[in-house]
């Protein structure tokens, strides 16, 4: 049996707005197992780049428990924050904005070490200039500024920061979805690797279902703050159940000669309000399968095959 690494339980975070209070993730638990890889997909505003700021305490939470390794991470002492921040990190999206704009290459990567106190004067520089081999990234420029960077070089220092504390858990928030796409081969190919010399355990955060088919174990589908449902990446695209994962995938472009083409779904009706969200489904007035039900009770994630699982009252 595999060992959890982190588990997410009931996790809620809402935002007071005018009119009401947004549900920007609610209710929403799931787990990540030691060495793999979870995908988290769904369209803009769903609230994946909130769950993966909130799991690692970046953003206040407003309910639920986050357990790394059997500890709470949400309500440990500040101390104990830092301590752990060693072995959770984060790549963000935009890899120029993350970069401080005054600093060097060789100063941006070697700033964890030093507030952590991890490496010496003496061996600072060869311990970034080795971190930057790892990472592809020209020793030449340990003396660069990131605006004379490409994006596909900067995201790699971004990642080379992250990977600086030796961490175990790493929340990757759509680290390639600003670049171009031989770039993003090239990173995912880097993060890929690290994971099998460094034994790292990853949320991938993205947008792009193909992107997540080709770097996850498992995946999660989100709609409006809410997960739809959870199963392993080959499952996923082979045999999806939830209505909304149905019309997801049917979006994915394919190639004009491939046979194996799905039928295009085209939902009707607006995105609901995340603003005071009414009792039962989030996708139910875009559904073509919903009833009555769908307006009165809100599905739970239940079984829906080995590993599978999916929130909606007629599956399952």
């Amino acid at each position: 049996m595999s060992e959890i690494l982190l588990d997410v339980k009931n996790l809620c975070k809402y935002y007071p707005v005018s009119g009401g209070t947004l549900h920007a993730v609610d209710d929403v638990s799931f787990h990540i197992n030691k060495g793999e890889t979870l995908g988290l997909v769904g369209e803009s505003g769903c609230g994946k780049s909130t769950i993966g700021r909130t799991v690692l305490r970046l953003i206040p939470h407003t309910s639920g428990e986050v357990h790394y390794k059997g500890e709470n991470i949400l309500t440990c002492s500040p101390a104990r924050l830092r301590s752990l921040r060693r072995q959770i990190q984060i790549i963000f999206q935009d890899p120029y904005s993350c970069l401080d704009p005054r600093k060097t290459i060789g100063q941006i990567i070697s700033e964890p070490l030093v507030i952590n106190r991890l490496a010496g004067k003496k061996e600072l520089n060869a311990k970034v200039l080795d971190l930057m081999s790892k990472g592809g990234v020209s020793r030449k420029l340990y003396n660069a500024y990131p605006h004379e960077l490409d994006g596909g070089r900067r995201q790699r220092v971004g990642i080379i920061r992250a990977l600086a504390m030796n961490p175990e858990f790493i929340v990757c928030d759509e680290p390639v979805s600003s670049l171009d796409v031989s770039i993003q081969a090239q990173i995912l190919n880097l993060l890929q690797e690290m994971q099998e010399n460094m034994g790292l355990t990853y949320l991938f955060i993205s947008h792009d279902l193909s992107v997540v088919r080709h770097i996850s174990n498992r995946i999660i589908v989100m709609y409006l703050g809410k997960i739809v449902e959870i199963c392993r990446s080959r499952e996923l695209f082979a045999n999806p159940v939830h209505p909304y994962t149905r019309a997801l995938l049917s979006a994915v472009p394919i190639a004009k000669y491939n046979y194996n083409r799905r039928e295009q779904i085209l939902l009707k009706g607006d995105v609901p309000s995340p603003v005071n969200p009414r009792p039962g489904c989030r996708f139910a007035n875009r559904c073509w399968m919903a009833k009555e039900i769908c307006h009165q009770e809100t599905p739970e994630l239940k079984n829906v095959g080995t590993d599978h699982q999916a929130a909606c009252h007629f599956v399952g």
